[in-house]
């Protein structure tokens, strides 16, 4: 496909983060929307307000695939379709933004895998800190040296809204006659209407994956960009339904640690994610904190803020219990190991700060989507491709899990499936 050719999108799934997306993609040029599927007639209605009336619109996304005029997809429905959706859009030969989580389930992972490396096709998965200059910029800070030897990584995005706890808003006509609840349901298990199910799905487990499919996959893609690595070997997570308790059964608070193995650039460090839908902030809270042994650096969507410690150039002493004789020995031994350094000047290591921001014009949403359709066109596969994006998805996953099942889980990162609890 040559640069200046069309892409021909078509969405599937036209809620808050499809209808972004599809915004994003149709802002570049040369892409336009020709068909849409939505299981709610009132969002196939709006897409056709919003991207004119001559869209192709249909409840079943296999019409959809089964179009010439559709080069590409938006995968934006709820979690449990991901993956099927995902290889069906593959096998019919379009290329594919799928947005994150990759899969509802850990089994369903290598499954994608396998279908794009078999079909050849372009698969990109939505998670945009990948794309971010910031995210790019901790990477090249971190490969330098900027704060020594990491050993921790923290991260946490915390909310205090209804609306950043998916309380969305529920449309006035919805009924069995506007919405498609049978396909809605798929494969989940069948229960009568509700439509608090349908425009509400992340806050059940039979269709989402909570805030570590919705949130934690977003902070673990930022992390395997940063620090280069595959995956943890062992996760643990706790939490709870502590405040949102409207039905829902995915929990609103959850905290998690995961296990780095060394990798090529960096030694092993630990991981300690959280998530709070209902944190007393006034604002959405989000960010990263990288410690190693010479400072740490934060990193938000907006900006790193580098904090750099040297090392200490001798080690203090502890010698107030010795005997006189003992400490004045001791002193001695220390100065001619330490000449330049007085035993108490530790104290006045110097701490600097710098910060790094990107341009102003730098959007990570805008970004991805341009990388993905660079992809498109060039054939060349973006980094955030199914196997990176199981290597996310897997380990946030295995978080639920852990947390149903009240015990860690050990994951093969290179392999990408649960391992056994044997220490490596």
């Amino acid at each position: 496909m040559a640069a200046n050719d069309k892409i021909r999108l078509g969405l599937i799934g036209a809620g808050g983060m499809g209808s972004g997306d599809a915004g994003y993609a149709l802002s570049l040029p040369n892409v336009e929307m020709t068909a849409i599927s939505d299981i709610y007639s009132g969002r196939l209605e709006r897409a056709k307000e919003r991207w004119g009336s001559g869209l192709y619109a249909t409840r079943d996304y296999r019409e959809l695939l089964a179009r010439k005029d559709v080069d590409a997809v938006i995968i934006a429905t709820p979690d449990h379709w991901h993956s099927r959706i995902t290889i069906a859009a593959l096998e019919a030969g379009k290329d594919v933004y799928c947005e994150k989580p990759m899969v509802h389930r850990v089994e369903e992972g290598l499954k994608v895998v396998e279908a794009q490396k078999r079909t050849g096709r372009i698969l990109q998965i939505g998670s945009q800190y990948v794309s971010s200059l910031v995210f790019e910029k901790a990477r090249q800070l971190l490969e330098q040296g900027a704060i020594g030897q990491l050993n921790m990584v923290e991260a946490w995005l915390d909310r205090n809204t209804a609306l950043g706890a998916w309380q969305y808003s529920l449309p006035t006509d919805a009924t069995p006659d506007t919405v498609d609840w049978d396909r809605f349901l798929g494969h989940a298990p069948k229960r009568p209407f509700e439509p608090v199910r349908v425009f509400r799905w992340r806050n059940y487990d039979d269709y989402g994956t909570g805030v570590a499919g919705d949130l934690f996959v977003h902070l673990l893609s930022g992390l395997h960009l940063v620090t280069n690595s595959l995956g943890p070997t062992k996760v643990y997570a706790s939490g709870g339904l502590r405040f949102w308790k409207d039905g829902r059964d995915a929990p609103d608070v959850v905290l998690a640690l995961l296990e780095y193995p060394k990798t090529s650039t960096h030694p092993e460090f630990t991981m300690a994610l959280r998530v709070n839908l209902a944190s007393g902030t006034a604002q959405e809270q989000f960010g990263f904190r990288f410690v190693g042994s010479g400072g740490q650096m934060t990193t938000t969507m907006a900006g790193i803020t580098l904090n750099r410690t040297p090392r200490e150039v001798a080690p203090g002493n502890t010698i107030s219990t010795f005997s006189k004789k003992v400490q004045r020995d001791f002193l001695d031994r220390y100065q001619k190991q330490y000449p330049a350094q007085r035993p108490d000047a530790d104290s006045m290591r110097p701490l600097s700060e710098e910060r790094y921001t990107p341009p102003a014009s730098h959007n990570a949403h805008l970004d991805h989507h341009k990388n993905f359709h660079a992809a498109v066109r060039s054939r060349t596969p973006f980094i955030e491709d199914g196997v990176y994006g199981f290597r996310a998805a897997g380990p946030a996953l295995l978080c639920n899990l852990s947390l149903a099942q009240d015990r860690a889980f050990y994951w093969d990162p290179e392999k990408m499936r649960i391992a056994d609890g044997a220490k490596k």
